[in-house]
C-alpha cells in the first residue's frame, strides 16, 4: 500500500515559508523594521528564491511586509498613529459582530471549548505563566471567531490579528484581559447577542488604549 505523503508534504512550499515567516513576526522575533532578504531565506529554507518571493508577496497582501523601492528591500511594516487607529476601527466592529453571531450560533459543545479557553488563561494567570496565558487568550479569540461560522468575517480578521499580534506579546493589564474574557463566555454562553457585542466593543476599545498609550510616536 502506498503510504499517504505527510500533510506538511502537501502544503505548497510557498505556504509552508509564509506560515513561519508570519509567525516570526506575530511572536517578535521579526520586529518592525527589520528586512527580509529572499536569498538568505531561501537559503534557510532550502529551496529557491520564487516560493519565498511568493510568500513575501503574500505577507504584502496581508499588510506584515512592505516593499521600499528606494531602500531596496523587503522591511516588516511599521505602523503609525494613524494605521493603528484605522486597524482598531476595524476590529472593533468586525470581533463585536462576531461575538454576537457566536453567542447566537453556538451550541453545547461550542460554549464548552470557549469555557475551556477561558478558564486555562485563568489558571496561567494565577501561576504567573505569560506565555501560556497568552496562548491561551490567542485560541480564546480565534475560538470566538470561528464560533460566528462566517467565512468571510473570518478571512477579514485573520490578517488584522496578523498585524497587531506583535503589539500583544507583552500585555501590562491581564487581569483586565481574563476579566473581559470571562464576560464574554457568559455571554456567548447564554446565547445574549447584544450583551457579546456590548463585551466585545469595550474588551477592543481598552486594548486601543493599552496599545496606542504604549507607543511612542
Amino acid at each position: 500500500m502506498t503510504e499517504e505523503p505527510d500533510a506538511e508534504a502537501r502544503v505548497p512550499l510557498r505556504d509552508q515559508v509564509y506560515g513561519t515567516l508570519q509567525a516570526r513576526i506575530s511572536d517578535g522575533h521579526l520586529r518592525p523594521g527589520d528586512r527580509l532578504f529572499e536569498q538568505e531565506l531561501a537559503a534557510e529554507f532550502g529551496v529557491s528564491r520564487v516560493p519565498v518571493r511568493e510568500a513575501i508577496r503574500m505577507l504584502q497582501s496581508a499588510g506584515l511586509v512592505e516593499v521600499l523601492p528606494r531602500r531596496r528591500g523587503v522591511f516588516v511594516r511599521s505602523l503609525d498613529r494613524q494605521q493603528l487607529e484605522e486597524l482598531f476601527d476595524v476590529r472593533e466592529a468586525l470581533e463585536a459582530l462576531a461575538a454576537k453571531l457566536a453567542a447566537q450560533r453556538s451550541d453545547a459543545d461550542d460554549v464548552g471549548r470557549l469555557g475551556r479557553l477561558a478558564a486555562q488563561a485563568r489558571t496561567a494567570l494565577d501561576s504567573s505563566d505569560v506565555a501560556a496565558m497568552s496562548e491561551a487568550n490567542t485560541a480564546f479569540h480565534d475560538e470566538v471567531i470561528a464560533l460566528s461560522r462566517n467565512e468571510l468575517l473570518t478571512s477579514m480578521l485573520e490578517p488584522l490579528h496578523g498585524r497587531l499580534a506583535w503589539l500583544f506579546r507583552v500585555n501590562p493589564e491581564p487581569e483586565r484581559v481574563c476579566a473581559e474574557h470571562d464576560e464574554l463566555y457568559a455571554a456567548v454562553a447564554a446565547g445574549d447577542g447584544a450583551r457579546a457585542w456590548e463585551v466585545a466593543q469595550r474588551h477592543v476599545q481598552a486594548s486601543r488604549v493599552m496599545v496606542l498609550e504604549r507607543m511612542a510616536f
